[in-house]
């Protein structure tokens, strides 16, 4: 249920009020391409069963899901393009360390708590919660340093 939900953000967005409040511009399709892969990879991770068998897929995946999906959302949504490179990073870093907790919250009441090793679970979440923490850090440095090279010169 999580899954479609995630992929679908950025057009049920952009469909709600994006449009309008965009009006001229157009559908930020490497925002949506960049929120939508984080959810496509972990969906055939799982499907693969990468995350039992790949010893180094759950640790790459916290990485860059999170980078993708701080990404996507800080190109998407963050402030306008005035905002200093500061804020941009502090936002993405905000929006990903919530975000991992919340995902991580989700992992536990879905499966974690009925694991017969559950008490070897909180390493693992902590290391998760650093990845991806660290993952959206990194794409709020990316797109602040994006933003900046765009910007156009004055003389």
């Amino acid at each position: 249920m999580v899954y479609p939900l995630g992929a679908l953000a950025v057009p049920l967005w952009w469909w709600r009020r994006g449009r309008r409040a965009w009006a001229g511009r157009t559908f930020p399709w490497g925002a949506d391409l960049l929120v939508t892969l984080p959810w496509l990879s972990d969906l055939t991770g799982n499907r693969l069963n990468f995350f039992d068998t790949v010893t180094w897929w759950d640790d790459v995946s916290h990485f860059a899901h999170w980078a993708l999906l701080t990404a996507g959302v800080l190109l998407a949504w963050a402030p306008g393009r005035r905002t200093g490179p500061g804020v941009v990073v502090m936002v993405g870093l905000g929006f990903g360390a919530t975000a991992a907790v919340l995902w991580e919250l989700g992992e536990y009441a879905a499966f974690l708590r009925t694991l017969p090793t559950y008490q070897l679970v909180y390493p693992d979440t902590l290391g998760d919660l650093t990845l991806g923490t660290s993952g959206s850090l990194l794409a709020g440095l990316l797109v602040a340093a994006w933003r900046r090279a765009r910007r156009p010169v004055r003389e």
